[in-house]
């Protein structure tokens, strides 16, 4: 009895310790993911403002001793704006629906592809905001993104209760934010940006821990299965940091 206790226990330590291994691979491609897709962020809204902005004077002067070319103005003053603002928001929906369809090298390809255009989309930030203070808000970005990352990581809360509040929260900051396109109030962008902050600070955290507990609940999938879930998870978490990174901007960017 006692050699077929210590085989079963032995036997559960082993099980025990896979799982364990293969979370922190899991997790690691994750953040990998994650990290890579933000680098195509940076340098494609690095690339798109060098090809945007000019010191040379041009008739579109930005006040700030900048000018646009001429792809500037056609990026950020014609009609042309609006399709680049919402083109990463119909991929993301795009990408939730393919994701099942196609392979795991496929869906990397997509998710870095939606990186790039998110970087088009967000690279009038160069346009508006010193490069000294984008760097430092990124800076301070990831710093509170892995405090909090790690705190969904290891908490023995669970957070699924933040989930419904949380989503909420970010469909009322959707339908303020698009009402205040045509407003235009300084008040009600404050205080977007304020609570902004505080969704995608929660969601950071949840996201993380529903990251962890999927791969828990289904360790035993194959390996297709959970490499397309693995791209989904760094997607969730890019998305948390990059608008984390927005709002956080709005407050601590020192303004051209």
């Amino acid at each position: 009895m006692a050699d077929h206790y210590s085989i079963r226990t032995a036997g559960t330590a082993t099980r025990s310790a896979a799982v364990d291994e293969g979370l922190r691979a899991y997790m690691n491609k994750v953040y990998g993911l994650m990290a890579v897709g933000m680098l195509v962020t940076a340098g494609a809204a690095w690339g798109m403002a060098g090809l945007t902005l000019s010191d040379t004077p041009t008739q579109w002067m930005l006040g700030n001793g900048k000018y646009l070319t001429d792809l500037g103005k056609t990026l950020y003053l014609s009609p042309v704006k609006w399709a680049v603002t919402f083109a990463p928001l119909l991929m993301v929906f795009a990408f939730g629906a393919a994701l099942n369809r196609l392979s795991v090298q496929g869906a990397t390809t997509l998710f870095y592809a939606f990186a790039a255009v998110m970087g088009v989309s967000i690279s009038w930030i160069f346009a508006a905001y010193t490069s000294f203070s984008i760097v430092q808000t990124f800076l301070i970005t990831a710093i509170a993104f892995a405090g909090l990352s790690i705190w969904g990581y290891t908490t023995k809360r669970n957070l699924s209760g933040m989930g419904t509040f949380l989503m909420m929260g970010l469909i009322g900051l959707i339908v303020a934010s698009i009402v205040n396109i045509f407003l235009k109030s300084g008040a009600m962008q404050f205080a977007i940006s304020a609570i902004g902050v505080l969704i995608f600070a929660g969601l950071t955290a949840f996201d993380t821990q529903n990251i962890k507990n999927t791969y828990l609940q289904l360790a035993e999938s194959d390996q297709e299965f959970l490499g397309k879930s693995a791209i989904m998870g760094a997607l969730q978490l890019y998305l948390d940091f990059l608008n984390l990174f927005m709002f956080l901007l709005q407050f601590l960017g020192n303004r051209e």
